[in-house]
């Protein structure tokens, strides 16, 4: 590590509150009742209730999701016997990696003990505390004893990481490296190059996978473990081989398989030649592979290679095992982590890696597009699939297994129970998938000639959620979708420009002329800007071919709705087009108008936004509590604005009493029930929080979305184009994939409303 890495570990350790982890209360503590009510005299009736029945310890205490690391500090990462109190950040560490890829919580136990008979008890001891204990960091031999005798006296979920995780992951990866180089797992020689904790359980869940137990080679600091060595404990003496081998060189001749767990730089150049055709290598020595992986790419271009580095492809890391093995393993009390458990998450990660990325994770590593194959053959960390994935197969094969204390009755209530622990939960948009997916609508997507486009493109087709139709150059666009190995094979492809698009130019520029020909358009300079996509793409949809047209990825606002209004125009009746943002937050979504197109608008130009916004936000299933924002509550400072939002509201009252509409008022005043309730009774909203913000100009509404789209951790999707005949929707220039996805739903819908 460099100095300056080492300077900020240090830092990011040591400042502010020192550690990494913190307790934090779950209930009301702020009055007296509370505390109460916290410790005494309320917190004795519980206390009586598990002594009379112990089990209701999981219903009033935190014990059904609370797990302990625990460690002597005998083997922390790959520093060796640095003693428990040294060990302590690493478990932090573990501990905060528990609670945000798992919302497990974790207190850390360091103990300072090497005696195995007392290090038992120790545990033994303090179980009662938790639901689950995941020993971390103890050095082999003695950890096999260790987690063998605590499964055998103790009730609960016991896994000793640093065996079974990187067992769990690496099998997910061999799995699906073995199917990308064609070979069974059952003909396969392997050599296993380390003799401690995570090397044998590796084999031993490889052999349950199917491996021949006559195929494996496995070696210790000594060389191979052969039958004629008498130096071996108990343990390493499961792998003795009688093969004519003993050491690295020798055994590594042939071999499909290198399983490194041992010192950096030991598979040396001249050992991976002589390794079969295909080889499978798992280097995973820190932060020194065996062998580097540059060096190995170059000597050998039909490896399949994972490291534990972050910054190679393939990087076997266990945190994508054990937080959601023991959020599986808690939520249905289970009484182990079996071995039935331990394939099943790791078929589950082997499967998920062959699924579609979402673009989050391509964000994350800097990556243009992971897809399944040689760079990708097990799924990255940030990959917010894990915990829906992993956790419900290791859930479902502790019930099938027989472990199980607690059953799941409804598995996709389960996974939504999952999503929400980590904030993933959003109802509004699985609403809007699952409306697409009953009717998807063929969307024109004007900017296919960029690379975020095409990858929405290809998310939508793969989620049966809209039928993408590319407007563009079709030699750059297959060129993009090659570069990127995108699967739109069977994607139109319209080239505004081409030849063969000559006809339909001419009768656009028709159709544009008969329209605007009294607006300063002539008919060679309609023709002129048919060769525009945003000019040639809302008349697919003028015309019927297509549903919906998306624009506005690379240009600015003003340029690309201007061709859709001269096209397709206002709805009958509207005289003005709004838009409007949606703000998606854990409390639900926000809607936020008009963002985008009116500068100051009047009276009867804020009624028409209203309106326009209600329908909208009705069209989402949510029933509209608008507030009209001002910077004054309902009459405390007159003005001009304010006097023109009184007005507004009058109108509002009396045409459309069935409304909940208020207004003028202060953001805080819309959005706070109780200032609502306390100060101002009478309002329409009746002490409810208003999820319809109509902004008075443009100006505000601008600057707040963008503030809350910077500054605050919620998702933002718009502008929604409302007051269109024909559905057309404007990305904000420079949309992120994710965002253009999100408005590719939103048009569908449109054209579901159309």
């Amino acid at each position: 590590m460099d100095k300056l890495f080492r300077k900020d570990a240090f830092n990011y350790h040591a400042l502010g509150r020192p550690g990494k982890i913190e307790v934090v209360p779950t209930k009301p503590y702020s009055t007296q009742r509370d505390l109460s009510l916290a410790y005494t005299p309320g917190v004795a009736d519980p206390c009586l209730a598990i002594e009379k029945t112990p089990e209701d310890v999981y219903k009033y205490t935190a014990k059904g999701n609370l797990v302990a690391v625990i460690s002597n500090g005998t083997a922390v990462l790959g520093l060796g016997n640095i003693g428990a109190e040294a060990g302590k950040p690493v478990m932090e560490g573990k501990g905060l990696l528990f609670k945000i890829f798992a919302d497990v919580d974790v207190f850390d136990i360091e103990v300072d003990e090497t005696d195995i008979d007392k290090f038992i008890e120790t545990v033994k001891a303090i179980s009662p505390t938790f639901g689950g204990i995941n020993l971390e960091d103890i050095k082999a031999p003695e950890c096999f004893e260790i987690e063998r005798r605590l499964k055998e006296e103790l009730n609960i979920p016991i896994m000793h990481d640093d065996q079974h995780g990187t067992a769990i992951i690496t099998s997910a990866g061999l799995l699906n490296a073995l199917e990308i180089v064609g070979k069974k797992i059952e003909d396969i020689k392997i050599v296993v190059n380390g003799a401690g904790a995570a090397s044998i359980s590796c084999t031993q869940l490889y052999m349950r996978l199917g491996a021949k137990r006559e195929n494996i080679i496995m070696l210790d600091s000594r060389g191979v473990l052969h039958k004629d060595r008498t130096d071996l404990n108990e343990t390493k003496k499961q792998f003795v081989t009688d093969k004519p081998v003993h050491t690295l060189k020798e055994a590594i001749k042939g071999a499909d398989v290198f399983l490194g767990l041992s010192v950096g730089g030991i598979l040396k150049k001249d050992m991976l030649l002589s390794m079969a055709k295909k080889p499978i290598v798992f280097a995973l020595a820190n932060p020194t592979p065996e062998i580097a992986y540059d060096v190995a790419m170059e000597i050998r271009d039909d490896i399949v290679m994972a490291t534990g580095r972050s910054d190679y492809p393939n990087q076997i890391n266990n945190v994508l095992g054990f937080p959601f093995i023991f959020r599986g393993a808690l939520d249905v009390r289970a009484t182990e982590i079996n071995e039935e458990m331990k394939l099943a998450a790791s078929k589950a990660l082997a499967k998920l890696a062959k699924e579609p990325v979402p673009e989050e994770v391509n964000i994350a590593f800097k990556v243009a597009n992971l897809n399944f194959g040689r760079d990708y053959i097990i799924p990255k960390p940030t990959d917010p699939r894990l915990i829906e994935t992993v956790a419900p197969a290791v859930a479902k094969a502790a019930i099938d297994s027989g472990v199980a204390q607690k059953t799941i009755d409804s598995w996709s209530a389960y996974r939504e129970e999952l999503r929400k622990r980590l904030g993933l939960s959003n109802p509004l948009m699985r609403q809007m998938k699952a409306a697409c997916k009953r009717n998807p609508k063929r969307i024109v997507l004007t900017d296919a000639q960029d690379y975020k486009m095409l990858k929405a493109a290809e998310i939508v087709i793969n989620e049966k959620i809209a039928i993408p139709v590319l407007l563009g150059d079709k030699e750059v666009i297959k060129s993009i979708i090659n570069e990127y190995e995108l699967e739109l094979n069977n994607v139109e492809i319209i080239d505004n420009k081409s030849a063969e698009e000559k006809r339909r130019r001419q009768k656009f520029a028709k159709i544009l002329f008969e329209k605007q020909q009294r607006n300063g358009i002539t008919l060679t300079s309609a023709l002129d800007v048919m060769q525009h996509r945003n000019y040639f793409g809302p008349m697919l949809v003028e015309t019927g071919y297509a549903d919906a047209v998306l624009t506005g990825l690379t240009r600015n606002y003003p340029d690309s709705i201007r061709p859709s209004l001269q096209i397709i125009e206002r709805r009958s009746g509207w005289k003005v087009v709004s838009g409007m943002y949606i703000v998606n937050s854990k409390e639900g979504p926000y809607f936020l108008s008009d963002c985008t197109v009116n500068k100051e608008p009047s009276i009867e130009e804020l009624i028409e936004i209203t309106l326009q916004t209600v329908e909208e936000v009705r069209r989402f299933k949510i029933e509209p509590r608008v507030a009209l924002l001002s910077y004054s509550n309902f009459g405390s400072v007159r003005g001009e604005l304010t006097n023109k939002l009184r007005q507004v509201i009058e109108i509002l009252h009396r045409d459309y009493p069935d409304l909940i509409v208020d207004g003028e008022m202060q953001a805080s005043t819309a959005l706070n029930a109780d200032l609502m309730k306390e100060n101002f009774p009478f309002s329409k909203l009746k002490g409810k929080p208003a999820n319809t913000l109509i902004f008075p100009n443009l100006t505000s509404a601008n600057i707040t979305h963008k503030i809350i789209k910077e500054l605050a951790d919620y998702e933002v999707i718009g502008p929604v184009l409302n007051g269109m005949k024909k559905p057309v929707q404007i990305l904000t220039m420079g949309s992120a994939v994710n965002d253009i996805v999100n408005m590719i739903m939103v048009s569908v819908m449109d054209a579901h409303k159309k």
